[in-house]
This record gives structure tokens, sequence and C-alpha cells, in this order.
């Protein structure tokens, strides 16, 4: 019992010095020196009552730890057989699920360079329809200003045409204001001619 103290203090000195923040791990290391201790009480009972049961001779001590190691090598290789199926069955778990992660890694690039196609393609048309813009407002551009050159050009038509209609008045007021004076200087001249005519036969007759 005494070396078997010894030796978890050596253990548990070591690992203070050893690990970098003290005392972490310590109650795991114990939990597994406790049950290895456990089984090798165990192992060595039942070596005891087997030899009790036999009715043998005094067995000498080191077949006795012979007996034990060989039992205790004995339980860990079952152990350690039990560790290797469990970590096999881990590993057969983990390499499926490696796999699945593989294909939801495939098709999400899938998935990707589809989007990426899609993206390019999205570009090509945005920079078609950015040029058609670009067109489109060069020539809306143009037709305004060729709008704004034809409003112009029909006001100053219009202006023109109000200047015509004027100077057009003016001339046939003028024209008119002729023709009246006209026509009083001929009833002015055929009222002297009917006077004249008139003085005429008064002087004659």
């Amino acid at each position: 019992m005494g070396s078997w103290k010894s030796h978890v203090r050596g253990r548990l000195q070591q690992r203070d010095l050893t690990e970098k923040v003290p005392y972490l791990g310590v109650f795991s290391s114990l939990s597994q020196l406790e049950e290895r201790f456990e089984v090798r009480q165990q192992f060595l009972d039942d070596v005891q009552t087997k030899r009790s049961e036999r009715g043998g001779g005094e067995v000498g001590e080191n077949t006795r730890l012979l007996q034990l190691q060989l039992r205790e090598s004995e339980h860990l290789a079952e152990k350690l057989s039990q560790t290797v199926s469990d970590l096999t069955t881990v590993l057969h778990l983990k390499e499926a699920e490696l796999q699945y992660w593989q294909s939801r890694v495939s098709h999400y690039r899938q998935e990707a360079l589809t989007l990426a196609k899609g993206s390019n393609t999205l570009k090509a048309t945005l920079s078609e329809f950015e040029y058609t813009i670009e067109c489109q407002s060069k020539e809306l551009a143009a037709l305004r200003a060729e709008q704004k050159g034809l409003k112009e050009a029909s006001a100053e038509a219009l202006r023109e045409k109000e200047e015509l209609l004027q100077r057009w008045m003016e001339e046939k007021s003028e024209e008119a204001d002729r023709l009246n004076k006209y026509n009083d200087t001929q009833e002015r001249w055929q009222r002297l001619a009917k006077q004249l005519k008139k003085h005429l036969r008064k002087e004659t007759g």
C-alpha cells in the first residue's frame, strides 16, 4: 500500500512540474491509478483464492508477480481490444461524416460555380443594359436639342408671321386710306364739274 501511495505522490509531483497550470488533470490521473490498483488487487485476490482452493504449497513471490502481471496484461489486452473496436467504430463514423461533408462541400462548390456563372451572365446583361441606356440617353439629348431648335424656329416663324400680318394690315390700312382719299377727290371733282356745268348753263341761257 505504501509503495502505491508513493507512486501516486511521485506521479502527481511530476505532473505539477510538467503542467503549465498546476494540478490540471490530477483527478483524471488519480482515477486511472485507482482503477489500475483495484484491478491488480482483484487479480491478486483471485490468485490467492485459487492457490488456497488447490491446497498447493507455497508459491514463490516471483511466480505470484508473474501471474499478477499476466492477468493484468490480459485485462489490458481486453481493454485495448475494446478501445480499438470503439476507435474503429468511431473511425467508420468519422469517415461516413467526412464523406457526407465532402459531398456537401462538392454540392456547395457546384452551387458556387453555378452562381458565379449566373453572376457573370448578369454582369454581361447589366453592361448591355448600361450601354443601351447610354445610347438612349444620347439619343434623347439629341432629340431634346432638336426639339429645342424646332421650338425656337417655330417661335421665330410665328414672330415673323405676326410681323408680316402686322405689315399687311398696315399696308391694307394705308391702301384703304389712299382709296378713301381718291374717292373723296373724285367726289369733289364731280361736284365741281356739276357746279361748273350748272354755271355754264346759266351763262349761256
